[in-house]
């Protein structure tokens, strides 16, 4: 059961989070209580299992990138950890996660690349390069989705 005080967190942030320097401090101003219990309300729901995702959806068009793909990768599952850090240690990498069962039985880590230039081929190719794998897949999209969350409140 959530209190009055959570539900009202969970009404602000299930939204878009104000784009100032303190949006938790904003949040609290808004329902009437400090930037602290925000952040430990938040904090606390994510603990009880209630919050298992808090993340940003970037809407790359208007953040001014021209090109994204998804690029899979078949490493060795010794070298995943390892390869994980390299690959998301680059700026045009926006995420990159390892996938349970592998895709195909060995695309086994994920990377989403983002490009503000027409340079995807050669981000590409240094990228397998850094990480010695010349096994992947490039996936591109053909439609744009609308970029929703979930809204409970």
């Amino acid at each position: 059961m959530l209190t009055k005080t959570e539900i009202k967190i969970a009404k602000y942030i299930q939204g878009d989070i104000p784009l100032v320097k303190r949006p938790f401090k904003r949040i609290g101003e808004e329902i009437g209580i400090g930037e602290e219990k925000v952040i430990d309300g938040i904090n606390d729901l994510i603990k009880r299992g209630i919050i298992r995702k808090f993340g940003a959806i970037v809407r790359h068009q208007k953040a001014g990138f021209t090109q994204n793909a998804m690029v899979i990768w078949a490493v060795p599952e010794q070298r995943c950890e390892a390869v994980g850090k390299i690959l998301a240690s680059f700026r045009e990498i926006t995420h990159c996660y390892e996938r349970t069962p592998p895709f195909e039985e060995k695309y086994n880590i994920y990377t989403m690349i983002h490009l503000k230039e027409n340079d995807q081929e050669k981000l590409i190719q240094k990228l397998s390069s850094a990480i010695d794998i010349k096994d992947f897949k490039v996936l591109t999209s053909e439609e744009q989705f609308k970029k929703s969350s979930m809204e409970y409140f």
